[in-house]
């Protein structure tokens, strides 16, 4: 059974000049204790897509159709009130910037234990208990001095620390993790994508993990969903989509790694950038860049195919995809 179902979603955001379809049609699930990546470019619609599941779209952006299921509970149509007591309930967030969630003007201990209060009917002394037991678990040192700290005496790793600790206080079912390594060093990098995998495993919590970085999903992920233009160009298993890539543009992230036991001079790049919402080509909207492109591509766009282990949106993977190769 999945714990959270996204089917056949698509946001929009209307404009003066009409309206700009952000994510189409995009459609996934996470089983309870799995770990999804969500990777592609700038502009792919990762967080978009993250926003969306946890309700923080922001205007005029709106879910324009399909619809998001926590536990087979439609959540995406709930009114502001109920969505917010779920947001904080059973999906768990973590965001690139721990200073944008956390309040500067409160101790990081009054922040923990005003959300355990508001979600789980505890005694403020047990709430406190609490807190200090996630800041132990989440492996900030002394956590009965520093829960009465505040953000700004923690550094950047502590602090993402702190705030994987006020995703966890309610027990959520789902976690959305959007970059939550990128404005750390390495070896803290190391560290957060550790005590998420142990997070995961340990109190059976799903895991959405959008990224950038091919590294983070490879270390990290059961799965990956590989995004391009606001669609999923490939998903499947994590060892299959880095090692046998089904569409061009995964294969094309992938030769971007560069490899410590070959020398080369240049590293692989993918010619073109992604296009603009309003400037989507027809077809398969990553044609322009493709080396593999022929004549089906410029006019169908293609769905999720069977392709080996994984599923790719590429004419290659159809039964008829030699018919008019160029």
């Amino acid at each position: 059974m999945s714990l959270l179902q996204v089917q056949n979603l698509v946001v929009e955001f209307p404009s003066r000049r009409g309206t700009l379809r952000a994510l189409d049609d995009i459609s996934f699930d996470i089983a309870p204790g799995e770990i999804l990546g969500v990777v592609g470019e700038s502009g792919a619609g990762k967080s978009l897509t993250g926003a969306s599941i946890i309700g923080l779209l922001e205007p005029p952006g709106r879910v324009a159709s399909g619809q998001i299921l926590l536990e087979g509970r439609r959540i995406d149509n709930l009114p502001h009130e109920q969505m917010r007591q779920v947001r904080g309930r059973q999906i768990g967030a973590i965001f690139q910037d721990p200073l944008t969630s956390l309040n500067p003007l409160y101790s990081v201990g009054r922040q923990l234990v005003e959300t355990i209060s508001t979600h789980l009917p505890v005694s403020r002394s047990e709430a406190r208990q609490r807190a200090i037991q996630l800041l132990r678990d989440t492996g900030i040192p002394a956590p009965e001095q520093r829960i009465d700290h505040f953000p700004h005496q923690f550094s950047g790793g502590m602090r993402q620390r702190v705030v994987i600790a006020l995703a966890l206080a309610a027990e959520p079912k789902l976690i959305v993790a959007d970059e939550p390594t990128t404005a750390l060093d390495v070896s803290i990098q190391a560290q957060i994508i550790t005590l998420l995998k142990t997070i995961c495993r340990e109190r059976g919590a799903a895991v959405m993990l959008i990224t950038h970085d091919m590294g983070v999903i490879a270390e990290t992920c059961d799965r990956v969903a590989v995004m391009y233009a606001g669609r999923i160009a490939e998903i499947g298993p994590v060892h299959e989509v880095i090692n046998h890539p089904a569409h061009p543009y995964t294969a094309g992230l992938m030769a971007c790694i560069p490899n410590m036991g070959v020398d080369r001079e240049r590293l692989h790049q993918i010619d073109g950038a992604m296009p603009r919402l309003n400037a989507i080509p027809p077809g398969c909207a990553y044609h322009p860049r493709c080396d593999r492109v022929f004549e089906r591509c410029r006019a169908e766009r293609p769905d999720l195919l069977p392709a080996g282990a994984t599923r790719a949106a590429c004419w290659l993977h159809a039964p008829a995809a030699q018919k008019g190769v160029a």
